[in-house]
C-alpha cells in the first residue's frame, strides 16, 4: 500500500494524467446521458455538443493513458536505478525490464574493458564480457601454481566490474589466505576451480557464476586454452613473452609488425560465437591494442562471428599511447592495426575522445613516454569509419581513464537512434533506454560543471588548485623573465648598432681626410 501511495506524490507527476482520464470519462458519460434523456435532437447545437463531448472525452482518455504509461516507465527507470542503493521496495521495480534490454558484447581486457562494463550494466542485463585467458608472460602466482588453474585475472576483474557492490566483490575474489593450509591461496581461484569441478566445464562454470554471485550480465573466456601472446618486430625479432615487449621494442628501436598467439589454433570457447552473432552491439576496446584487444580477435572463430553479426560494431579508441607498443600512433594507426590483423568489416563505428585533458596529468604521462593519441580524422574516414567524437576522458588518482558513464551513454545513444529510425519510439525498450540516457546525460553535465567550478573557484584552496595555480604562476614568471631578457638583448643590440654606425662614420671621415 505504501508503494502504491508513492504514485500520488507531487514528484511522481502522475495525478495530472489520472485527472485528465477522469475528465475524459466524465465528458463521455455526459454525452451518453444527453442521448438517453433527450427524446429528440432538434438543433445542430445539441448534436455538436454531444459529438464534441464524445471526441474530447476519447482524446483525453487516450492522451492520459499514453502519458501515464510513459511516466510509469520513467518512474521505473528512476526506481530501478536505486538497486545500487539496495532500495527495492518500490511497487514498480521490475528487474525483468533490464533482462529484456539490448544484447551487448564487449571484447577486450584490462581496465578499459571494465570501464565499459561498469557503464553498460546500468542499462541492460543482456551484457556479455569476452575476456583474454593469458597471464601475458608474467610470473604465475603461488595460488595459480598450487591449484593449477588457467590465468584468471581478467576474468575476476570483469566479474568485479559486473557486480552490484564492486568493492566487496573485489575484496572477496582477490582475498589471499595468510595462514593455515590455504596460505597464499586466492579465494577467487578456489571458487572458480570449485565451480569448474561442479560443472566439469570451465566456460560454463564462469557463466554460471553470474547467477551465483548475482552479477549483471555474464563473463565468458574467449578460449578454453591458455594463450601465449607473442610479437614480431619490423626488424624480424620475435618476442614470446608479453612482459618483454615494451623493453625489447625500446631497446631495438623497432615497431611491432604483428602480434600472434601460441598455440595459433586456439578454439573459441562454447557460447562465445553465439553471443557475438546474436548481439545488438559489439564493443571492441578500449585497452592495450596489441595485448588486450587484438589477441581476442586472433582466436579461431571470433572474427568470423563478428563479421556475421548484423548489430553495431563499435571500436572505442584509446586516449593515450602505450609506451613500447603504440608509440607515436594516431587514431588511424590504431584502426589500421586491428584491420591488418582481423580484416575489413571488423567494425563500422569508432568513438574517440575530444582530447581535452588537464595538461598537468598529460605531462606526467609524457615523462613516462606516453602521449595523447593524434586524431587524424581524414585518414580514419578514408578507411570507411563512422567517427563519433565524445568527451570520454576522466582523471582518477592522477590517471587518465575512460569514463564508464560517457562510454555507455555514447553506445546507448547509437542504439536509441537506430530504434527511432525503425519507428519504434513507442517500444518499451526504446522509452526505457531513452529516459535512462537523458537521466545519465544530465548527471554527466552536472559532474562536468562541478569540476569546472572547482577549477575556477580561487577561494577554495584544494591540493589540485594550489598545484595548478603554482604551475600557472611559474609559467608567468618564466615568460616575464624571457620578455625582460629579450628586451635587454634588443636594447643592447640597438646600442651596438648605433655604435657600429658611428664607428663607420668616423672611419669614413678619417679616410676622406687622408685622401685629401
Amino acid at each position: 500500500m505504501k508503494g502504491f501511495l508513492e504514485w500520488f506524490k507531487s514528484s511522481s507527476k502522475m495525478k495530472r494524467w489520472i485527472l485528465l482520464i477522469l475528465v475524459g470519462v466524465v465528458s463521455i458519460c455526459f454525452a451518453i446521458n444527453k442521448i438517453l434523456i433527450t427524446n429528440k435532437l432538434e438543433t445542430i447545437q445539441q448534436i455538436a455538443t454531444i459529438i464534441g463531448c464524445f471526441v474530447f472525452g476519447f482524446i483525453a482518455i487516450i492522451i492520459g493513458l499514453i502519458h501515464m504509461n510513459k511516466r510509469t516507465l520513467e518512474l521505473l527507470v528512476k526506481e530501478t536505478d536505486k538497486r545500487e542503493e539496495k532500495n527495492l521496495k518500490s511497487l514498480i521495480f521490475n528487474r525483468k525490464v533490464y533482462s529484456q534490454g539490448p544484447k551487448i558484447v564487449v571484447i577486450g581486457g584490462g581496465t578499459g574493458l571494465n570501464a565499459v562494463l561498469k557503464g553498460l550494466k546500468k542499462y541492460t542485463d543482456n551484457l556479455t564480457a569476452i575476456v583474454t585467458v593469458s597471464d601475458y608472460g608474467e610470473n604465475s602466482s603461488d595460488s595459480r601454481k598450487i591449484l593449477e588453474t588457467l590465468p584468471l585475472d581478467d576474468i575476476k576483474d570483469s566479474m568485479v566490474a559486473l557486480s552490484t557492490n564492486e568493492e566487496e566483490m573485489n575484496s572477496l575474489l582477490n582475498y589471499k589466505f595468510e595462514n593455515g593450509k590455504l596460505k597464499s591461496l586466492s579465494f577467487g581461484d578456489i571458487y572458480l576451480l570449485a565451480m569448474q569441478n561442479i560443472y566439469w566445464d570451465f566456460s560454463k562454470s564462469v557463466k554460471k557464476s553470474s547467477e551465483v554471485l548475482n552479477m549483471t550480465g555474464k563473463v565468458l573466456p574467449v578460449t578454453m586454452e591458455e594463450m601465449k601472446i607473442c610479437a614480431e618486430l619490423e626488424d624480424g625479432t620475435v618476442i614470446e613473452n608479453r612482459a618483454d615487449i615494451p623493453k625489447i621494442v625500446n631497446k631495438n628501436s623497432s615497431k611491432i609488425n604483428r602480434i600472434f598467439i601460441n598455440p595459433t589454433n586456439c578454439r573459441v570457447a562454447p557460447g562465445v560465437a553465439e553471443a557475438i552473432e546474436d548481439a545488438d552491439a559489439i564493443i571492441i576496446g578500449p585497452g592495450n591494442l596489441y595485448t588486450n584487444v587484438i589477441p581476442n580477435l586472433l582466436v579461431k572463430g571470433v572474427t568470423r562471428a563478428i563479421k556475421n553479426c548484423k548489430g553495431f560494431k563499435i571500436y572505442i579508441s584509446n586516449i593515450m599511447t602505450e609506451p613500447g607498443q603504440t608509440d607515436n600512433y594516431s587514431l588511424s594507426d590504431h584502426i589500421k592495426a586491428i584491420i591488418d590483423h582481423a580484416g575489413e568489416g571488423i567494425f563500422d563505428y569508432c568513438i574517440y575522445d575530444t582530447g581535452e585533458v588537464v595538461p598537468e596529468v598529460i605531462r606526467k604521462y609524457n615523462m613516462e613516454g606516453s602521449e595523447l593519441v593524434e586524431q587524424d580524422i581524414a585518414k580514419a574516414k578514408e578507411m570507411g569509419m563512422h567517427l563519433l567524437k565524445r568527451d570520454l576522458a576522466t582523471v582518477d588518482d592522477d590517471k587518465i581513464r575512460h569514463s564508464p558513464d560517457s562510454i555507455a551513454a555514447s553506445i546507448i545513444e547509437l542504439i536509441c537512434e537506430d530504434l527511432k529510425f525503425k519507428d519504434m519510439q513507442n517500444n518499451p525498450e526504446y522509452m526505457i533506454l531513452n529516459n535512462k540516457l537523458k537521466f545519465k546525460k544530465k548527471k554527466i553535465k552536472e559532474k562536468k560543471k562541478h569540476k569546472i567550478g572547482k577549477l575556477n573557484n580561487i577561494d577554495k584552496k584544494s591540493k589540485f588548485s594550489n598545484k595548478y595555480e603554482e604551475r600557472i604562476n611559474s609559467i608567468r614568471e618564466s615568460e616575464e623573465k624571457i620578455k625582460k631578457k629579450s628586451k635587454s638583448a634588443n636594447a643592447n643590440n640597438q646600442i651596438l648598432g648605433k655604435n657600429n654606425v658611428e664607428a663607420k662614420k668616423t672611419r669614413a671621415t678619417n679616410n676622406a681626410k687622408k685622401n685629401k
